[in-house]
């Protein structure tokens, strides 16, 4: 007697999937992880998007992209290091440590890192509790501070700044590690007196503390900020729009830098080349995605905040487009 096989549920939806395709991509189905970083940043949205559009073609490319929430940009340099993940999302001072290893790298320089495309631009966003009058970034000495969780581009970027103003973590009265889905609540809260974020805006992180508790937005300006900002060539000055949070009329002065995707050299060239094609022939939908995006633009992506050696698979492509030569 021929035996009998039961299939659960999800195996029985998985084998309809895999039916639907051609024999070829069956057999090659691959999946993909795009690294990001706190679910309440712009970096988990961004892999999300990348990987929406991915997903909707595996059919022709056999590519099936999942995110993953980490730790942030070094995290996710390590990760890619480490082949625990294909993609990850970095700032650009952080892809730029990597590949040419110094700061946080300067031990080992990741050799494989490869950059693929920018996306949206990063102001260092300082937020102060609206009752510790707090007026400018030397204010908070001797206050309670979150300097940004380990393995984070924003903690990496904030001991780079700290070492330009002489300033040690005990400066503060207490220096927090907090994720950035923890660190609006600490401050709302009255745990903390201010935070340093590096991120997209509009951004959650900074829309729910400046409306639940009047939150106040801090310039970042200086002679030793002046002085990154000349010295680094992964930094820019930045500025935040008034009136783009409640609460928050003026504009806000402060620095940054790009968010960007990379990958490794270890990741096959048409993984890579699926993947920015997915993003490039639907980028009026990505724009779509997530506020932060809407003003993106091809020949800002494909040169803003690249440092790193361009991986082959989207040289391939922005050959084809023309974008590059």
């Amino acid at each position: 007697m021929r035996a009998r096989v039961t299939l659960g549920a999800a195996a029985v939806a998985a084998a309809a999937a895999i039916g639907t395709l051609s024999p070829a991509i069956a057999q090659q189905q691959k999946f993909i992880t795009v690294g990001t970083g706190g679910v309440t940043g712009v970096y988990y949205p961004a892999g999300g998007a990348i990987c929406r559009l991915v997903n909707r073609d595996r059919a022709k490319h056999g590519l099936r992209c999942s995110v993953e929430s980490t730790g942030g940009s070094v995290f996710n340099v390590n990760a890619l290091r480490a082949g625990e993940i294909d993609f990850g999302v970095s700032q650009s001072d952080v892809q730029y440590n990597s590949a040419k290893g110094q700061a946080q790298f300067k031990e080992s320089a990741f050799s494989d890192l490869r950059a693929v495309f920018a996306l949206h631009p990063e102001p260092f966003t300082v937020l102060a509790r609206r009752e510790a009058n707090i007026t400018r970034f030397e204010d908070f000495k001797g206050k309670r501070f979150n300097i940004g969780n380990p393995g984070s581009g924003t903690r990496a970027s904030m001991d780079e700044l700290l070492a330009a103003m002489n300033w040690k973590t005990s400066d503060f009265a207490l220096a927090a590690e907090l994720r950035p889905d923890e660190h609006g609540p600490a401050l709302c809260d009255g745990m903390i007196d201010g935070f340093f974020y590096g991120v997209g805006h509009p951004s959650a992180s900074i829309q729910d503390p400046t409306t639940i508790c009047g939150a106040k937005l801090v310039s970042l300006t200086g002679p030793a900020i002046d002085k990154l900002v000349k010295d680094k060539p992964y930094y820019a000055v930045a500025t935040i729009p008034g009136g783009l949070y409640p609460n928050n009329p003026q504009a806000t002065t402060t620095f940054g830098v790009q968010a960007t995707v990379v990958s490794s050299a270890k990741v096959s060239a048409d993984t890579v080349y699926s993947v920015v094609k997915a993003v490039f022939d639907n980028l009026d939908e990505f724009k779509k995605l997530h506020p932060a995006f809407a003003a993106l633009k091809p020949e800002d992506m494909v040169r803003n905040g690249l440092t790193a050696p361009m991986h082959e698979g989207a040289v391939r492509y922005y050959r084809e487009t023309g974008w590059v030569k």
